[in-house]
C-alpha cells in the first residue's frame, strides 16, 4: 500500500503580527520537521542606515516595529553613546526605563489580553470573545491605554515616538505632564494584579523543553536597558562580546536570519528568560505572588509564558510608579556629543527578548555600519523545535485540532514577524498513516 500524502492549507493565522507560514512535516508516526516559513519581504533597514548621520539611528530603526519602537530606540541609543563614549547619567537613564515600562505594559496587555487569551478561552478572535467577556477585554484595553498614555506623554507619540535622542531627550515633560499618567497607572495597579490571577488559573498543554535561556542581567535591577548577557548554561559576557558567542546565519525557508549560540544550539530570549534569570532582582510583593500562585521559576512551560507576561506587566506598572514618584525633568534634557569614528554596541529587553545593535561611525558621524539582531529571529530556531515537539505529541488529534494547537503554541512566543516576521499559512504534510 503506498504512502498517503496529505497537505493541510489554512488561510491567515491571526492575532500574530507579520507574514509567513508554518510547515509540519509527517512521516507514517514521527514529525521530521517543523519549519516557519517567514517571507515577509526583506525590509532592509541596516543597508537604509548606512552613509546617515548617527543621530537619525534612533528615528529610523523605531520604524522597524510599531508595537516596540521604544525597544528599537534604546538599543540604538545605547550603542551609539558607547561608540561616542558618553554617559549621559542617572536622570536620563530613569527616564528611558520609564520609557521603557510604557512599551512592557501596551505590548504585555495586547499579547495577553487581545492575541492570546481568546486561545485558552476557546474563542477564535477577541471580538468573540469579547461577546462573553466583555469586561475582561475592557480591562485589557484599558492597561494597554495607559502604556500608550506613557509613551504619549515622555515619547511625543505613542507609535514611533519622537522625543528619543542619542544622548538623552528632546525634551523632558513636566511634572504637570506626568502627573495624571501617574494617577492613571496606579488606578490600574489592581487590574494588573486580577490579570496574573486570570492568568494563573488558566489550564496549559503540557511541554518542558530543555531550554538555555538568555537574557541581559544587571546587578541592581530587573533588566530592560542594562546589563551583561547571561544564560541559563553559563554564559556571562559583556554586550559587546555578542557576536563571539551568536552567530546570525541564512536558512533558506525564511527571509529572516536564525540566531544559534556559538556552539550551534538553539536558544530563548523573551519573558520567560529574563523571569527564570532575574526572578531575584523583582521586587518582593511581585515575587511572594508568583510564589503564591505556583509561578516561581523555573518555569519551562512555554504555554505558561502569559503569566510571565502578567508578572512582567505588574511590574512594569509598580516600576513605573517609583519612578513617577520623585520625578523632576533632568536639565538638560541631553548631553553634548561630538562625533569620531568608532564602534559601539547595545542591547536591550525588548518585550519579546534581547535586541541587539552595533554601530561603526566615520570620523564625521556617518554610519558605516550596522547589525541589528531582533527577539524574534533568535527564537525562529527554538520556536520549530518546540513546535515539531509539541505536534510529535499530539498527533492522535484530528487534522483541523492539531492545526489550531500549533497556531496557538506559535503565539506563545508573541512572535513580531515585521521585526524578524508572521503567518499565513499552515501546511502539514502527512506521509504513511
Amino acid at each position: 500500500m503506498p504512502l498517503k500524502t496529505r497537505t493541510i492549507k489554512v488561510g491567515e493565522l491571526a492575532r500574530v503580527e507579520g507574514e509567513g507560514a508554518l510547515t509540519l512535516r509527517i512521516r507514517g508516526t514521527t514529525v521530521e520537521q517543523a519549519q516557519l516559513q517567514i517571507f515577509e519581504s526583506p525590509r532592509f533597514f541596516e543597508a537604509l542606515l548606512r552613509g546617515r548621520d548617527f543621530s537619525e539611528a534612533p528615528d529610523i530603526t523605531a520604524r522597524i516595529c510599531g508595537i516596540c519602537p521604544v525597544a528599537y530606540q534604546m538599543s540604538a541609543v545605547q550603542a551609539l553613546e558607547a561608540a561616542l563614549g558618553v554617559d549621559p547619567g542617572p536622570e536620563i537613564a530613569n527616564l528611558r526605563r520609564l520609557l521603557y515600562c510604557g512599551e512592557w505594559i501596551e505590548s504585555h496587555a495586547l499579547h495577553l489580553f487581545l492575541l492570546h487569551a481568546p486561545d485558552f478561552l476557546g474563542y477564535p478572535g477577541v471580538a468573540e470573545m469579547a461577546a462573553e467577556h466583555g469586561e475582561l477585554v475592557n480591562q485589557g484595553l484599558a492597561l494597554k491605554r495607559a502604556g500608550n498614555a506613557l509613551l504619549r506623554v515622555l515619547g511625543g507619540r505613542e507609535i514611533h515616538p519622537v522625543n528619543v535622542r542619542v544622548g538623552g531627550f528632546y525634551r523632558a515633560p513636566s511634572v504637570a505632564e506626568m502627573a495624571p499618567v501617574r494617577e492613571e497607572l496606579a488606578g490600574l495597579r489592581a487590574a494588573a494584579e486580577a490579570t496574573v490571577r486570570f492568568a494563573a488559573a488558566l489550564d496549559f498543554p503540557q511541554l518542558a523543553p530543555d531550554y538555555e535561556f538568555v537574557s541581559l542581567r544587571d546587578e541592581l535591577e530587573y533588566p530592560m536597558n542594562r546589563g551583561r548577557l547571561i544564560s541559563s548554561r553559563g554564559l556571562d559576557c559583556a554586550v559587546a562580546d555578542f557576536n563571539q558567542h551568536f552567530i546570525e546565519h541564512q536558512v533558506e525557508h525564511s527571509h529572516a536570519l536564525h540566531c544559534r549560540r556559538d556552539n550551534g544550539n538553539a536558544y530563548l530570549v523573551g519573558p520567560m528568560a529574563r523571569y527564570n534569570l532575574n526572578f531575584d532582582r523583582l521586587p518582593a510583593p511581585i515575587r511572594r505572588l508568583a510564589e503564591e500562585l505556583g509561578f516561581a521559576p523555573p518555569i519551562c512551560n512555554p504555554f505558561q509564558s502569559i503569566v510571565i507576561r502578567g508578572l512582567e506587566l505588574l511590574f512594569a506598572i509598580d516600576e513605573a510608579l517609583r519612578l513617577l514618584a520623585d520625578y523632576s525633568p533632568p536639565e538638560p534634557a541631553h548631553v553634548p556629543l561630538r562625533p569620531k569614528q568608532a564602534e559601539g554596541h547595545g542591547c536591550t529587553e525588548a518585550p519579546r527578548g534581547i535586541l541587539y545593535h552595533r554601530y561603526a561611525l566615520a570620523a564625521d558621524g556617518s554610519i558605516l555600519c550596522a547589525q541589528i539582531v531582533p527577539p524574534t529571529s533568535q527564537n525562529q530556531l527554538r520556536i520549530e523545535q518546540d513546535l515539531q515537539a509539541f505536534a510529535q505529541n499530539h498527533l492522535a488529534l484530528p487534522d483541523a485540532e492539531l492545526q489550531w494547537r500549533c497556531e496557538q503554541a506559535i503565539r506563545n512566543y508573541d512572535p513580531c514577524i515585521s521585526c524578524a516576521t508572521h503567518f499565513l499559512q499552515l501546511y502539514m504534510d502527512r506521509d504513511g498513516c
